[in-house]
């Protein structure tokens, strides 16, 4: 990663309380590994309150009793990293966290803290535009390893993120259809990314690679005019198959719903399952193959996000 640049704040606005609403995400869409995303419409909400010292987080919703009460919190250390780069001193924080976003489902839990807890920085900051959108998706990408997720959530809609030359992370807003309908299937355990990731072979075959690169282009025209193309566009050489021993209700469950008629997917690194399509078709096929499954799965039907990470700022 090349170095961030940053020059020397005034400081920080001790009576200002920020609030941040950042979405989930489905990052991968299929063919597109490490490079697409969707943001979707569950939120974790953030609120941040500076002291002179010391360090105080409550956690409401998802992750409530299991994650981090103490500086280790995910949030807090993007908070840390976002005033550090700023150059300020670091404050004492009061953070408030109410979680929508399901953890260790595949949903982009850790880039939505992550994105929290920079933006909020970026709301207590004097000159906020030391962290701008360009340096609060590097600094992002940094905690994350890679920008697909934090991008769909720090930009809204659909994304197609990558790095420069130079390895920062770009990202684009691509267009969607209005009625775009993303159906997610939550499963009742969690997978960790690392875990996840730990699966993938060091080395792909070049034909399985050019079938990926042409899935993902076409992806793009089904997304925004082609509907009826969602089915081959989500097709998959590089990752999904490869992950499936570590998550087989949600391969099996993919499969019923592809057999049907679905465009079904692995939800970023698993194990929650996407389908994209538009109104009932899609749904009538996620119903069908939820109940031949004969697991348990939660449906949602969240809608698209199509803002991306909000900031409010309060005075006190």
């Amino acid at each position: 990663m090349p170095q961030l640049s940053a020059k020397r704040a005034a400081g920080v606005r001790s009576d200002v309380v920020a609030t941040v609403r950042v979405p989930a995400t489905s990052a991968n869409l299929g063919p597109g590994f490490d490079s697409l995303g969707l943001a979707l419409a569950i939120h974790d909400v953030v609120r941040l309150r500076l002291a002179p010292s010391g360090f105080e987080v409550t956690v409401r919703g998802e992750g409530a009793g299991a994650v981090s009460l103490t500086e280790d919190h995910l949030v807090a250390r993007a908070i840390r990293a976002g005033f550090d780069h700023a150059g300020v001193p670091q404050p004492g924080l009061r953070l408030d966290c109410h979680n929508g976003v399901p953890h260790g489902r595949g949903l982009g839990s850790s880039a939505a803290a992550v994105l929290s807890g920079l933006i909020a920085a970026r709301g207590c900051l004097v000159d906020p535009e030391l962290l701008d959108d360009a340096t609060v998706l590097a600094l992002a990408t940094r905690f994350e390893g890679h920008p697909d997720n934090v991008a769909a959530a720090l930009f809204g809609g659909c994304t197609i993120s990558w790095s420069n030359g130079a390895g920062a992370p770009r990202a684009e807003r691509i267009d969607v259809r209005a009625d775009l309908d993303p159906v997610i299937c939550l499963p009742v355990g969690e997978l960790s990314t690392d875990t996840a990731r730990a699966m993938l072979p060091a080395t792909v075959l070049h034909a399985d690679a050019a079938f990926n690169v042409g899935r993902a282009a076409l992806l793009v025209q089904a997304l925004s005019r082609r509907p009826d193309l969602l089915l081959e566009a989500t097709e998959d050489r590089l990752h999904q198959t490869q992950r499936a021993s570590a998550m087989p209700e949600t391969a099996d469950l993919v499969q019923r719903v592809r057999a049907l008629g679905g465009a079904a997917v692995i939800s970023g690194a698993g194990p929650s399952v996407l389908v994209l399509g538009a109104g009932q078709p899609a749904l009538a096929a996620v119903t069908s193959a939820v109940a031949a499954s004969g697991q348990r799965w939660t449906v949602l039907r969240p809608g698209l996000d199509t803002v991306g990470s909000l900031l409010a700022t309060d005075g006190e």
